[in-house]
């Protein structure tokens, strides 16, 4: 009897650790996507002056700075 309870003590602490786990995970996950896109969007506007105004694409965004008032991002 005192095995299976702490088996099932132990399977619960299992699935807290794993659920913690996972939402670490997911968070460090989040943080990761927005440096990339920050830094894609930075280097494409950085790309798109050095080219003199032509739509330029290095990533996951095209964005087109020119004659047409300002600047228009496209995904």
């Amino acid at each position: 009897m005192q095995g299976a309870i702490f088996s099932a003590i132990g399977g619960a602490i299992n699935a807290v650790v794993s659920a913690i786990a996972d939402i670490i995970m997911i968070i460090v996950s989040v943080i990761v996507t927005i440096i990339v896109t920050i830094f894609d969007i930075i280097f494409d506007i950085i790309c798109c002056n050095c080219f003199g105004g032509r739509s330029f694409r290095t990533g996951t965004h095209r964005y087109r700075f020119g004659r047409r008032g300002g600047a228009a991002a496209t995904y």
